[in-house]
């Protein structure tokens, strides 16, 4: 039933570039060339994107007039499509003059010439590869770098499709990175030294706005939710979790209506929050006196978190906001982005479970996740609603967002696989994850990376792709193997 807030989105541009002199030389060939430019046109539309076409760019004239109808149109990816060859004039304006990833693509409509009845026309219209290392030169020569080549042929090249795919995938990711808001609400949790992190550098590297909210913000918003409204999120959290009775773990209990009515009643109180500040997500930590209304609803926050990470607004305990920014990220590729740090290892079948106390994204669980009511919070203060699931069995990637001994952001990132098997049953997230060559030695090699000691969760193997964002990002990124 829970749906995102608003969509994923990005607009993607495309332009073809040719060399002029062909057309009057060769009759008919600009009009084939730019129906192999509709073609690839329509292959980006089918990836669930906005194209915006700049059209034919055969001159440097066209190139610096292009420029600016590209930076007026706010594309977040530029597909460069070299239909044949071109002059690199045509592409050092535009190289130059923006600022978001330019993606060189050359696919020919033809997977090779027909060798009997080969021409010079049949070559100019499968000539993509020819100045592809002229602009990708061209590029360093102007300061700049291209972002990727996509080489192949354009008709029933799933290769060639994945990577287009890919990199929408990758625009929508920095189309809500610019100008998100990802607020911070309290303070880091007492002598968690890798939590920290200045806004200012957040906001430099990552494009984001980051309001700075007081407990007292969402407070007032609580005292201001109705009973129907309480009502109708109580219906929902149990139409969307279980309440099984509890099992080995005495800490747990039966969810309890009262847990249910505080977790429904913050978690309406969360929805406005993030409507009334306009939240892309939001980090938080904070402790309250006891029996103060500022303990009760900042530690009931973990049902709402949740529910709100699967409508697409990642958020986020311990005030980690480099997690909330990895989590971010991943929810805008659609592969999840869970709340996660290692718990204890399985040396018996080469396993760690991983996971933590929330928030959560439920959306990536397998089965319906659970809600038990919790006696205590282990480490922290309150008692209340807790959410317990695996995430779904398959590929897993792991993004973990830390800091040099200079201040400068660093990517760590990892794949595994999430296994069927029993998690402990304590009201939190445990998944089995298993990595290669063994789950000891990956670890050894995750932790010397320097990370932080949490990082996002999701589904599906997609280190290469997030390696791109950090690239684009201008950080340090390192897959570990």
């Amino acid at each position: 039933m829970l749906e995102r807030k608003r969509n994923r989105f990005a607009r993607i541009g495309i332009f073809a570039v040719a060399h002029a002199t062909y057309w009057d030389q060769f009759e008919g060939l600009e009009k084939n060339i730019m129906g192999f430019h509709k073609n690839f046109c329509e292959i980006v539309e089918k990836q669930d994107v906005e194209v915006a076409d700049f059209g034919m760019v055969d001159s440097c004239e066209k190139a610096y007039e292009v420029v600016n109808r590209i930076l007026a149109a706010r594309v977040d990816v530029l597909f460069c499509n070299m239909v044949t060859y071109a002059t690199s004039s045509v592409f050092a304006p535009i190289i130059r003059g923006v600022n978001i990833p330019v993606v060189l693509v050359a696919l020919q409509p033809r997977k090779a010439l027909d060798y009997t009845q080969a021409k010079t026309f049949m070559q100019l219209e499968n000539d993509n590869i020819c100045s592809v290392p002229e602009f990708t030169g061209v590029a360093i020569r102007m300061g700049k770098k291209v972002a990727d080549v996509i080489i192949g042929h354009l008709y029933g090249d799933e290769e060639a499709v994945k990577e287009v795919a890919q990199w929408c995938e990758i625009a929508k990711v920095l189309h809500d990175l610019h100008g998100a808001r990802v607020g911070l609400m309290g303070h880091v949790l007492e002598a968690m030294y890798d939590m920290h992190a200045d806004p200012t550098a957040v906001s430099r590297v990552f494009d984001v706005h980051v309001p700075l909210l007081e407990i007292d913000d969402i407070v007032r918003l609580y005292d201001t939710v109705s009973e129907g409204e309480i009502i109708a999120k109580e219906k929902l959290i149990l139409e969307e979790f279980d309440t099984p009775v509890p099992a080995s773990d005495p800490v747990t209990m039966k969810l309890t209506d009262a847990d249910l009515r505080q977790a429904a009643h913050t978690a309406v109180a969360l929805d406005k929050l993030v409507e009334k500040y306009n939240l892309t997500g939001l980090a938080y930590y904070y402790e309250g006196s006891p029996d103060s209304i500022q303990r009760r609803v900042a530690t009931s926050f973990i049902v709402g978190n949740s529910i709100l990470n699967a409508q697409g607004v990642p958020m986020c305990g311990e005030f980690d906001i480099k997690t909330c920014i990895a989590m971010l990220i991943m929810d805008r590729l659609d592969i999840g982005g869970s709340f996660a740090e290692f718990h204890p290892f399985d040396f018996e079948e080469d396993f760690i479970l991983i996971g933590h106390d929330g928030p959560h994204h439920i959306k990536i669980a397998e089965g319906k996740p659970v809600l038990r009511s919790l006696t205590k919070y282990h480490g922290k203060p309150g008692q209340g609603a807790s959410v317990e699931f695996k995430i779904k069995e398959g590929p897993i990637t792991m993004l973990g967002i830390t800091q040099n001994v200079t201040g400068g952001f660093k990517f760590v990132i990892g794949e595994g696989y999430s296994k069927a098997g029993s998690i402990p049953p304590t009201g939190n997230t445990n998944t089995r994850g298993f990595f290669e060559p063994t789950t000891k030695e990956f670890i050894k090699k995750w932790v010397m990376e320097g990370p932080t000691h949490h990082y996002a969760l999701g589904i599906g193997h997609h280190a290469e792709t997030i390696k791109k964002i950090g690239d684009i990002l201008g950080v340090e990124s390192v897959i570990v193997k």
